[in-house]
């Protein structure tokens, strides 16, 4: 519970940080409502509008107006899109959703398979190869690579299309771009956690009592490995979810980052806003998810936190 009121702390703090930055872009809701539509209004006819937003209000009263529409799921109208922001919203979250769980399975698919190859094979040539791939990778932005991938595979060998559309072959690219680095990270750190492990006490006894090294592995170091790496997943997955703007952009996916980018383009500031909620809510919750998969996993959080619960 206590867990849950310091979450809930967080967003509040990410609705205040968020109203009080769009109120102090240079214009407001009633201008871009006009401009939207072509239409380049009086100063009166402003004054009316803001008047019926409720914008000539005091800072607080509006802040408590739009928390107390946020809180009922009334996160505005975007007058760029024309339409109520939470439809435009979900909308297009299925499709970063769907963008984000292929990135993140890609990353899990060679990360740990290379992580462990190159804990096992410390002075191979392939180990080699993978850590020089690994420091590039981490070097690389990831426009850059979208475009170096685009230029290679969509106009030289014209194997993908340059746009992305929500075939499987379209979302091939933007999931190379996002999991790439991601791979190149995860294998360094899978290797740096078996590593560590396997210089550990209990390790030295179970190779003294005779146990192979892949028993050992699979069942005493891996373990112990994705219990520490699990918090490091779960932000991954935010960061999948939240940091795909650019990449949905470049290959003109329609997703939440490409709308947000065109919102922003546009100075549609409830989308702005909703966006900036909607990533706070996802890094909050899957954080808290994390936190309790955690304790399900490993057993000295359990018992540290019964421990707890005894003093109390």
């Amino acid at each position: 519970m206590k867990r849950i009121l310091s979450l809930f702390s967080v967003l509040f703090l990410v609705t205040l940080v968020t109203f009080i930055m769009t109120d102090l872009a240079p214009s407001d809701s009633a201008e871009m409502y006009y401009l939207s539509k072509g239409i380049t209004p009086s100063e009166e006819v402003l004054n009316e509008t803001r008047h019926e937003m409720g914008l000539d209000k005091n800072i607080v009263v509006r802040y408590v107006d739009w928390l107390n529409d946020f809180v009922h799921g009334d996160l505005g109208y975007s007058y760029h899109y024309g339409q109520d922001v939470n439809q435009q919203m979900l909308s297009k979250l299925p499709n970063t959703l769907k963008l984000a769980m292929f990135s993140f399975v890609v990353v899990l698919a060679f990360s740990i398979p290379l992580g462990i190859y190159s804990a096992t094979h410390r002075h191979s040539l392939i180990n080699s190869i993978l850590k020089n791939i690994s420091f590039l990778g981490l070097s690389l932005p990831n426009f850059w690579l979208a475009l170096l991938l685009i230029l290679l595979f969509s106009v030289k060998i014209q194997l993908f299309p340059v746009i992305s559309g929500s075939s499987l072959k379209g979302l091939v690219l933007p999931v190379c771009c996002l999991s790439f680095p991601l791979i190149c990270s995860y294998t360094r750190m899978i290797q740096n956690a078996i590593l560590e492990q396997l210089n550990q006490d209990y390790v030295i006894g179970l190779k003294a009592r005779g146990m192979k090294q892949s028993e050992i592995l699979l069942k005493h170091v891996l373990p112990h490995v994705f219990t520490t790496l699990s918090s490091l997943l779960g932000l991954s997955i935010g960061h999948l979810l939240g940091g795909t703007a650019i990449i949905e952009t470049i290959f003109s996916y329609q997703g939440l980052g490409n709308m947000v980018v065109e919102a922003i383009r546009y100075r549609d500031y409830p989308i702005i806003q909703a966006y900036a909620i909607y990533m706070a809510l996802i890094y909050v919750f899957v954080n808290l998810f994390v936190d309790i998969f955690q304790q399900v996993l490993n057993p000295r959080l359990r018992r540290r936190f019964n421990e707890k619960k005894v003093k109390n």
